[in-house]
């Protein structure tokens, strides 16, 4: 991914108490990240800008939807709630408000992570919404309006036992999510390790990210990499099983992806972004689910297709 690259009930730290919080998962044992528990977005609705209605190819309003493809394994940022049918996080937040500016009503649809482009490419989705980095490569294929900044974070069991050393992974089990920049980037890491006659690094790439953060919690692996807000909340809500392991590294933006070449429904989409920031509903929403942390990740303006190095 991507970070989540080529390349989600809340307990995050320091939200204020009109922050939902969200039930700490680990019944059992299991480690894995509470599927929810989150009460519907109490966000205002954000009201339609006509201007930017305007834009929005007719194809696209006809139906009075937009429909979004999103990878519900990936909290805060895309996951089910409870009842195990209703989307909920921070780009759920974002997608039904940028839905609004538009007039429109957001539709989340639950895909695999690496079939939601080829779904865009296909006329499947209208929008892709799925902590989504930007880099080049994607570019290619899809235009991308930024929305959030995120980096990698490394996350270890409590105390770090395995003696983890981030700089060298060289024999470790190690997991990401499949179809990301970590896998691309332990991927990268096991070269170097058997160029240098080191042990391989016995990477375990799974579909959901939530699969990843039980494999950690129940031992089957000893360190996982995936987006900074995803390792955030991970370990707040395993209850103290995990630990953040080094800083934040590789920082770049996410981006709601649309197919390219759309011309004004991509000034919409930016346009609609921008005027969430202003507005001040951005931020609410960013806090909503990172917490005071989420501050450092906000944008200030929306961009398509930025150059971010990557």
């Amino acid at each position: 991914m991507i970070r989540r690259t080529h390349t989600r009930a809340l307990a995050l730290l320091g939200l204020s108490a009109s922050v939902v919080v969200l039930a700490a998962c680990g019944a059992g044992g299991s480690g894995a990240p509470s599927p929810g528990g989150a009460a519907p977005s109490d966000a205002p609705a954000a009201a339609k800008d006509d201007a930017l209605a305007k834009l929005v190819p007719a194809g696209v309003a006809s139906d009075g939807k937009l429909v979004i493809g999103s990878d519900a394994s990936y909290p805060p940022n895309e996951f089910y709630d409870t009842d195990g049918q209703t989307f909920v996080g921070m780009d759920v937040d974002l997608g039904k408000a940028v839905a609004q500016k538009l007039g429109l009503t957001a539709e989340f649809q639950n895909s695999a992570f690496g079939a939601i482009l080829l779904g865009i490419g296909s006329d499947k989705y209208e929008l892709g919404m799925s902590s989504f980095t930007i880099n080049a490569e994607r570019e290619k294929s899809v235009d991308l309006v930024s929305y959030f900044n995120a980096g990698t974070k490394a996350a270890v069991l409590k105390g770090n036992p395995d003696n983890v050393n981030l700089d060298d992974l060289c024999g470790k089990a190690v997991g990401t999510q499949k179809d990301t920049v970590q896998e691309e980037d332990v991927t990268a890491r096991n070269k170097k390790c058997q160029a240098e006659g080191k042990a391989p690094i016995a990477l375990t790439a799974l579909q959901a990210q939530t699969d990843v953060t039980l494999a950690l919690t129940s031992k089957r692996i000893v360190a996982m990499l995936a987006d900074s807000p995803v390792v955030n909340y991970a370990v707040i809500q395993t209850n103290g099983q995990l630990e953040q392991l080094g800083n934040q590294y590789e920082a770049a933006p996410y981006g709601i992806a649309l197919k390219k070449g759309q011309g004004d429904f991509t000034k919409a989409v930016q346009g609609a972004v921008q005027a969430l920031i202003e507005d001040g509903s951005y931020g609410k929403i960013v806090t909503k689910w990172n917490g005071a942390s989420g501050t450092d990740s906000a944008i200030k303006t929306a961009q398509v297709n930025p150059d971010t190095g990557q």
